[in-house]
């Protein structure tokens, strides 16, 4: 059975469009690319999947042409370049894992003739999809800050969350989900990835060590949404090979940087600073698996995700931070690579910190995922003050609202913040 994903609909938007560059359909190992590609040509007369062994009629208009695993040759990559021009009626789409080493390795990729998209695990919408609960999709939307939900379907949809947490969105840790509901099997699913990832390594040892590329991986989880600090990786490994290790696993789609900005205007990028990243892993699921083989048995951690107050749940531990990030990136457009931005003060001592720094209106948009009220957000405040913004959001797991501040440290001025439930942020991420 297959399960509805985001990229579908820009897939068929792109097969429908009468002028169409070939796709290069980019994303880490496992998330779903071959099997939405599969989908796609369930609308075509014709579908090929390259595997040299059948032959399919080639039919241009009718036909999609679906080469898999095509990292594993830069001759058939470089080849994409060519069909924008000499057959511009066949619908061709490649995909691959850890393409970003080989396209490193190739001078002149076809820029302006083919078209990449980035697939990510599944969302938390796509979850619930998964599991038959377009109702409650359906009254989420028609919620918002100024009309809540109502508190049963609230605390049916943060209890899902919670199961969310820790299934994650990796499309077979979710059909296992669907099928068993059954957190243990699922857990065996999320190690046989983590083991696939690992099996990869040994593939790019003349760049780095895997033992080291593992070590990374592992420390990453353990430093989750905190800053990275190289010198926390285990084993007697440089500043600078632990960097390359982790900008290797960032290029597989394993890792998500999240990077310092100063916040002070747009575009975000201009003023930030790779030195000073936090980082996340792809999936929440394959984060608590990786912990549980860097720090032992974490069914404390399971235990508290599942039963915690939703204060304890948002502000203890970097589940719900990191999850938050993940959503923010899934939702937007895949036809562009998107980066996560926060800005954190660099004085001496200094502790304040916004969790993630979005654009909105042309303006920078300080967004906290915090279950505490008003005065339990003085990062929020101080940054607010010092750059003289109006608007912020907070994520938690509070019913959707909103409220003003009036910040008495600035003449009065007025701060106005939106409430998202962490459950809701598709809402955001796509409102008009």
């Amino acid at each position: 059975m297959y399960y509805e994903r985001i990229i579908d609909r820009y897939l068929s938007e792109w097969a429908t469009c009468p002028v169409h560059k070939p796709i290069l359909l980019r994303g880490a190992r496992q998330v779903g690319k071959s099997t939405a590609v599969r989908h796609l040509g369930e609308s075509f007369k014709y579908y090929v999947e390259i595997n040299l062994e059948k032959q399919s009629p080639i039919v241009p208009n009718e036909t999609l042409l679906f080469i898999d695993e095509i990292q594993e040759s830069q001759e058939a990559i470089m080849a994409l370049r060519y069909f924008k021009e000499d057959m511009p009626n066949l619908h061709v789409i490649a995909a691959g894992s850890l393409l970003e080493f080989v396209l490193d390795e190739i001078p002149t990729f076809g820029v302006g003739r083919i078209h990449s998209m980035y697939m990510f695990p599944m969302t938390f919408d796509e979850f619930l999809l998964a599991n038959g609960e377009q109702l409650l999709l359906d009254a989420r939307g028609h919620a918002n800050i100024d009309a809540p939900l109502p508190m049963p379907l609230h605390e049916k949809l943060i209890g899902l969350m919670r199961i969310f947490m820790l299934v994650g969105g990796m499309p077979e840790s979710v059909v296992k989900w669907v099928q068993t509901h059954d957190f243990l099997q699922c857990q065996e699913v999320q190690d046989d990835i983590i083991t696939g990832y690992e099996a990869d390594f040994p593939k790019y040892k003349k760049k780095v060590d895997p033992q080291l590329l593992i070590a990374t991986m592992k420390s990453a989880a353990t430093q989750a949404t905190k800053k990275f600090v190289y010198s926390r990786v285990t084993g007697e490994y440089k500043t600078a090979e632990v960097k390359k290790a982790l900008d290797l696993l960032i290029k597989a789609g394993i890792l998500i940087p999240v990077t310092h900005s100063s916040g002070n205007g747009l575009p975000l990028g201009d003023e930030s600073d790779e030195s000073i990243r936090k980082i996340l892993l792809l999936d929440t699921g394959l984060m608590l698996r990786l912990l549980n083989m860097t720090m032992g048995d974490t069914s404390a951690i399971t235990a508290q995700i599942l039963t915690a107050t939703a204060a304890d749940l948002v502000n203890k531990g970097p589940m719900a931070e990191m999850l938050a990030g993940l959503e923010l990136l899934h939702y937007l457009t895949p036809n562009l690579h998107h980066d996560l931005y926060y800005w954190v003060r660099q004085a001496k001592n200094a502790t304040a910190e916004i969790d993630y720094l979005l654009s909105r209106d042309m303006k920078v948009l300080p967004f906290e995922v915090k279950a505490g009220v008003q005065g339990g957000m003085k990062s929020l405040w101080d940054f607010m003050r010092e750059k003289k913004l109006e608007q912020a959001v907070r994520c938690s797991l509070e019913n959707f609202g909103k409220f003003d501040y009036i910040d008495a440290e600035a003449e009065g001025a007025v701060r106005h913040v939106e409430v998202y439930p962490l459950y809701a942020l598709s809402q955001f991420v796509m409102r008009e």
